[in-house]
């Protein structure tokens, strides 16, 4: 059985994306990232790349991670944050421990496609 499978599907990939951009939008260090994009396409996007990461059947058609955050100035500090976001939606979804580990295990490596900008210290 698929991590996709264990979770609940799709239903539960879409409350699990739509509750995680609740939370970031609400974050203020990465509101500003998402300012100009439209969200129900982005959410589109998430929903349908996090089913094909975690086993769902359908695979992902999007853009490749790095061309699709080249330009944002992504720092490893905001790729944190989110990653602490969705561990709280999953949490919070009632997702055991280990499935989150493993959804992270499997997400963890997109991290030197996402982030394209050091941060600056002070």
């Amino acid at each position: 059985m698929t991590i996709f499978d264990t979770i609940g599907g799709a239903p539960a990939v879409q409350a699990a994306v739509d509750d995680f951009y609740v939370r970031v939008l609400a974050d203020t260090a990465l509101a500003p990232v998402f300012a100009s994009t439209d969200l129900n396409r982005l959410k589109a996007h998430q929903r349908a790349f996090i089913a094909a990461a975690i086993g769902g059947p359908q695979p992902y058609a999007g853009r490749d991670m790095a061309t699709a955050h080249a330009g944002l100035g992504i720092t490893d500090a905001q790729f944190d944050t989110v990653v602490g976001h969705l561990v709280d939606t999953l949490t919070g979804l009632g997702v055991p421990g280990d499935t989150i580990a493993q959804i992270g295990a499997t997400l963890a490596p997109l991290r030197t496609d996402i982030v394209t900008a050091e941060t600056k210290v002070a």
